[in-house]
C-alpha cells in the first residue's frame, strides 16, 4: 500500500518550533531539511567569495549580495537560506525590508558544499532554484577545489564554467566577473 506524504507548505514551516540553537533549519520541496553550522573551511570561503561578489557587485552598482543566514522564500514550498546570493537592482522587487526576507527567485546563488548538504545542494535545492527561476547557480566544492557554474536555460540549470585545483570561472548574470580558484582555495590551505 502507497501512503502519500503530505508536503509542508512555507505558512506550517514558519508556525513550527525547532529546538536546538546549533542549527539551521529550511523547507526545500515541502521537507524539513536541518542545516548545522558551517565548518571553518566553509566559512573562509564563503568569506573570500563574499568579497569578490562584493566589491564587483558594489562597485559597479549593479544590485545587492546578501550571505546567510537570509531567509528566501522561493514559493509556497520552498524556504532557503543560500550561502551567497545576488539581486539585481532591476529584480529588488523582491526585497522586503520591513520583514527582512527576500520571496522570489534571487538572479545568483552559491552554495558551499559540505559532506552533510552535499546531496541537498547538488540535487534537492539546485531543482527547487532551477524551478524558481534563479538565472545562475554556483555550486562551490572546498574538499576538491572547484567550483561549478551553471546557467538556467529555459527552465534547465546548463553547466556554464568549471575550475578546479587552479584556473578561472566566469559568471553569465554578472558580466566581466570571474574567480580565479586559487584566490579562493590558496596553494596549502
Amino acid at each position: 500500500m502507497l501512503v502519500a506524504e503530505k508536503k509542508i507548505t512555507v505558512p506550517e514551516f514558519l508556525q513550527m518550533e525547532f529546538e536546538g540553537e546549533d542549527a539551521y533549519y529550511e523547507l526545500i520541496n515541502g521537507q524539513i531539511v536541518k542545516k548545522s553550522a558551517p565548518t571553518v573551511q566553509h566559512q573562509e570561503c564563503s568569506l573570500l567569495l563574499t568579497l569578490k561578489f562584493g566589491n564587483f557587485v558594489v562597485e559597479k552598482k549593479l544590485g545587492k549580495i546578501y550571505t546567510a543566514p537570509t531567509d528566501v522564500y522561493l514559493d509556497d514550498f520552498n524556504h532557503v537560506l543560500p550561502d551567497i546570493f545576488f539581486i539585481s537592482t532591476a529584480n529588488n522587487k523582491i526585497i522586503d525590508y520591513r520583514e527582512g526576507v527576500v520571496t522570489g527567485a534571487p538572479d545568483l546563488i552559491v552554495e558551499i558544499l559540505s559532506p552533510g548538504t552535499m546531496g541537498n545542494d547538488r540535487f534537492d535545492k539546485k531543482e527547487a532554484y532551477e524551478n524558481a527561476g534563479v538565472k545562475e547557480y554556483w555550486l562551490v566544492d572546498p574538499n576538491n577545489r572547484s567550483i561549478e557554474v551553471y546557467e538556467n536555460k529555459d527552465g534547465r540549470f546548463e553547466p556554464h564554467s568549471f575550475a578546479a585545483v587552479e584556473g578561472k570561472v566566469q559568471s553569465k548574470v554578472l558580466e566581466g566577473f570571474e574567480v580565479d580558484i586559487l584566490d579562493i582555495f590558496p596553494a596549502g590551505s
